[in-house]
């Protein structure tokens, strides 16, 4: 009771306070094994015990129950009613005949608790749409690895379940503090949830968004792996002509494209690295892996931006604007500010793992996939999506400036054509435009391919999936196309600039 009254006096405190919610089922536990040993057995061999939030069923086995069984290799057992004029939400349970004989009868006291609300039993904002259910043996002692497993049948009469979600059976790891699944298999029948578990420990059925199929993602594995060997090549060729030609006099547009290419190149080699480390023993291993796909990803998201912000300063160089050291700042903003978001989340270690092995589920089958990757998914999109968003919004509102910027630049290109012995260079003034509409045309396609994810995030949406994978495939092809193009042209101009500057041609022109 003294339990109960603290939970009801701190509400807010028990249910946001991690250390506090841990503790509090640490000693939850210990009272339920404290009342399931001082149950005494005065009618039969059931002990009922209603609290606050929770009911418990005490059961006492004996000889006699296995010889009622006959050939049957489970035997059931009815869960306490938490409410008696709603019995179809207690789920109906039968153990393992051979896990519990081998059990000595005086310990043979199995408990089973029926919570009331379970909301101190969410860490991670899980949609849990049954009772919880707990099982546990005197003593504290364990069943694990049941062959057959315990079968619980859950009512999906009062279950919420979307086109894009469905309801999964899980256990509560009392280790890592978490909801699991694995060990659990969910059969959906018509009316009915049943879970079999090869342990004993608190279950439900959770409301979960629904995992891709394994023949889905098997194809989109197969595009993700060409295509980013594809995007990581490409993007080691467009840094390897930079440097080549760094030499001659660049133009920021190139260094800019190539420091995306950089970002492209980590983020598609951690990616490639990522199911594998993910199988490595030592953890550090995965979360490294994890931390430099993040940064990565983070670093295209930064990069994206600085495409912007160039787009904008190289249409106004028309005025001769000039900013002082202007690369090193746009690469501290580019490679820097990543770094910091990534550094405070490797920080925060020892308050919560961020960075680990994350388990993709195949809807059509029991299989999972490892790969290393941000393990919280509250802190996925909080970070990834606000960050994005911030971007893209930042973006679009550069683009509808560089827009209007450009309907100005033609029409005064129309009036310089009036005057061609004027003081203006409609040519390079023309070169200026169509450089602005391809960086806008490049800016565009980069914030369309990365919002696709977010435009399918929270559910499978296959062609989604699809488009995304295949176009930023792309990426590095396409970006190590625009800088050869982009040297290409750059170093056509210096020629024209030298033969025009030629001493003997420009004499030999005016004699004529």
């Amino acid at each position: 009771m003294k339990l109960f009254y603290i939970r009801k006096s701190c509400p807010e405190l028990l249910y946001t306070d991690f250390e506090i919610k841990k503790n509090f089922l640490k000693v939850e536990k210990q009272i339920i094994h404290n009342i399931i040993k001082m149950s005494t057995f005065e009618e039969g061999n059931v002990a009922s015990h209603s609290l606050r939030d929770l009911s418990i069923k005490v059961v006492k086995i004996d000889d006699d129950a296995f010889s009622s069984t006959g050939s049957n290799v489970q035997i059931e057992m009815e869960a306490p009613q938490l409410l008696p004029q709603n019995k179809s939400v207690i789920p109906e349970v039968w153990l393992p005949v051979n896990a519990i004989r081998n059990i000595p009868q005086e310990e043979r006291i199995i408990g089973l608790v029926s919570y009331m609300q379970h909301r101190h039993l969410l860490f991670d904002g899980e949609n849990i749409q049954s009772i919880v259910l707990r099982i546990e043996l005197l003593g504290e002692r364990r069943l694990q690895n049941l062959k057959p497993p315990i079968t619980m049948r859950f009512s999906a009469a009062h279950m919420d379940n979307g086109n894009q979600t469905q309801l999964t059976c899980h256990y509560f790891d009392e280790y890592e503090w978490a909801w699991k699944k694995d060990g659990c298999e969910t059969q959906n029948e018509q009316n009915d949830i049943v879970c079999n578990c090869n342990h004993t420990t608190a279950f439900a059925v959770l409301l979960i968004r629904a995992p891709i199929s394994e023949a889905h993602w098997k194809i989109l594995s197969y595009i993700s792996y060409i295509g980013c060997g594809l995007s990581a090549f490409f993007s080691a060729l467009s840094i390897i002509m930079y440097v080549y030609t760094r030499k001659h006099k660049m133009d920021y547009s190139i260094a800019i494209h190539t420091s995306l290419s950089g970002a492209l190149l980590l983020l598609n080699t951690a990616f490639l690295l990522s199911e594998w480390a993910a199988t490595v023993t030592p953890e550090w291993v995965c979360e490294c892996v994890a931390a430099l796909m993040h940064y990565s990803l983070l670093c295209c998201f930064t990069w994206m931006a600085i495409e912007a912000i160039h787009l904008y300063v190289l249409l106004i160089k028309v005025f001769n604007t000039y900013y002082k050291y202007y690369l090193l700042k746009l690469s501290i903003a580019g490679w820097g500010i990543p770094g910091l978001i990534v550094a405070t989340s490797l920080g925060m270690k020892d308050f919560k793992q961020f960075y680990g092995v994350n388990q993709v589920s195949m809807s059509d089958s029991n299989q999972t996939a490892q790969i290393c990757w941000i393990t919280d998914d509250a802190f996925f999109y909080s970070v990834n999506l606000s960050y994005f968003a911030i971007i893209f919004i930042f973006n679009s509102c550069i683009l509808m400036a560089v827009a209007s910027k450009i309907c100005q630049m033609k029409h005064v290109l129309k009036n310089y054509s009036k005057f061609k012995n004027g003081n203006g260079d409609p040519d390079r003034f023309s070169a200026s435009c169509k450089s602005g509409l391809t960086l806008l045309g490049l800016t565009c396609l980069m914030g369309t391919t990365w919002g696709l994810a977010f435009l399918g995030s929270g559910y499978v949406n296959y062609p989604i999936l699809y488009l995304f994978c295949i176009l930023n495939s792309l990426q590095g092809f396409l970006i190590f196309l625009w800088i050869l193009i982009s040297t290409k042209k750059q170093r056509k101009l210096e020629m024209e600039d030298k033969l025009s500057s030629t001493p003997g041609r420009t004499s030999g022109t005016k004699s004529e």
